[in-house]
């Protein structure tokens, strides 16, 4: 028998169900703040055309996972959702109403170093809005940036702003550099433009230029429709050095940070008006952002913002002998008509004592007990494992506590 090392990939994870249980919460939490707001569902494919990505995401092409497929097709691993998304604009005209809202919450891959909040195969959460050039489109999905953060009961979250025209007459290489002033500072940010062939009296004035910018008539239209929204100027704020790295960025750019979270930001957001036309020769304009839902849900645990609940079961129900095993299955039958998550112990052979311990280990809060005085009345025992209480109960009632 040979021995398999039981490992995952680097930048690859697996989720056991406590962990699970917060991600479904979050992506339920997410999906229904974006439905609130008029959005509708998209999927696309994990593996695209590897042109599909070619020469639209700029400097992080090499993080691409593309390979040939059985068939000889040059392919790749869903990058990001946008570009995606893109194409299905331009592929289904037809279908597609505008202006169209869609949100896409789907796994992309990315050869990438894996660190904090960062891994290979990581949930992303879009949202886009496609057929409206104009600002309005770009308030609102800020504001629904901000919504979303607010919904997970954030008590902060600032949108930093910027505006990709504003950096019109600069190289997309300065550009990129300018984007990590935050991570590698001014002076790494001087010295990573003059490695890319940059003087370093270029480089030192784009980045003196960029600090001074101010915002534009766009950026201050943004600003009034997100303090019509509900969000002050303590959620918002110019920041001319958001950049995004992305070479589909043409217009309005954003992102939001957490205050209290210091890993970086958790959203990210631009226009991309020239990217279904690239794709498809269909000017269609957009805008839009990327959730990053592991660093949100980091953000979340940190600051302890997850229900503690270790199973989405409810109650377990015990078999107290293999003669009772028919009543305890009619049970179960009966609470699960109900809508409420329950848990059959599938063995009539176990002692009662493992059946207890096994529901404590999951984080079940209550366990039936179905014995011959139980039936005898037509009743139940409830037990509560969290105050360690117990009490004979009809059926209904158990209904009651647990609904």
């Amino acid at each position: 028998m040979s021995n398999i090392k039981t490992q995952t990939l680097k930048g690859f994870r697996d989720f056991l169900p406590e962990v699970a249980i917060k991600r479904n919460f979050l992506r339920d939490k997410i999906k229904a703040v974006l439905e609130k707001w008029g959005y509708d569902p998209l999927e696309t494919p994990t593996l695209e055309y590897a042109e599909v990505f070619k020469g639209v995401i700029g400097d992080d092409e090499k993080l691409f996972f593309r390979f040939k497929d059985i068939g000889g097709r040059e392919v790749a691993l869903r990058y990001d959702q946008t570009v995606p998304a893109c194409r299905v604009v331009g592929q289904y005209p037809d279908k597609i109403p505008l202006p169209f809202k869609r949100y896409q919450v789907q796994p992309a891959f990315r050869a990438e170093k894996p660190q904090k909040g960062r891994y290979r195969e990581f949930l992303q959460v879009d949202a886009d809005i496609w057929g409206i050039p104009s600002p309005i489109a770009d308030g609102e999905v800020i504001a629904l940036s901000l919504a979303i953060y607010k919904e997970l009961g954030f008590k902060k979250a600032i949108a930093k702003i910027n505006d990709r025209k504003l950096l019109k007459d600069f190289p997309y290489e300065a550009i990129v550099s300018i984007d990590k002033l935050k991570k590698i500072g001014r002076d790494g940010v001087v010295s990573e433009m003059i490695a890319k062939g940059i003087s370093q009296s270029q480089a030192k004035f784009y980045l003196e230029t960029v600090t001074n910018l101010q915002p534009n008539e766009t950026i201050k239209m943004i600003f009034k429709i997100l303090d019509q929204y509900g969000f002050g100027e303590d959620w918002y704020v110019f920041n001319p050095t958001i950049a995004r790295s992305f070479a589909y960025s043409d217009g309005p750019i954003w992102e939001i940070e957490i205050p209290e979270y210091t890993a970086g930001s958790v959203l990210g957001g631009e226009r991309f008006d020239k990217l279904t036309y690239k794709l498809s020769g269909k000017d269609i304009p957009g805008t839009g952002f990327g959730l990053g839902f592991d660093r949100t849900l980091e953000a979340m645990e940190e600051l302890g913002l997850f229900p503690v609940k270790k199973t989405v079961t409810q109650v377990l129900v015990t078999v107290f002998s293999p003669a009772l095993l028919s009543k305890s299955i009619e049970v179960s039958y009966f609470l699960r008509s109900k809508n409420i998550n329950t848990d059959l112990y599938p063995d009539e052979t176990t002692k009662l004592e493992k059946q207890l311990k096994y529901a404590d280990q999951k984080g079940i809060p209550f366990v039936i007990i179905v014995g011959p005085d139980e039936t005898a009345k037509g009743q139940v025992t409830l037990k509560n494992l969290n105050n360690n209480t117990q009490k004979t109960v009809g059926l209904d009632e158990v209904v009651q506590k647990l609904t």
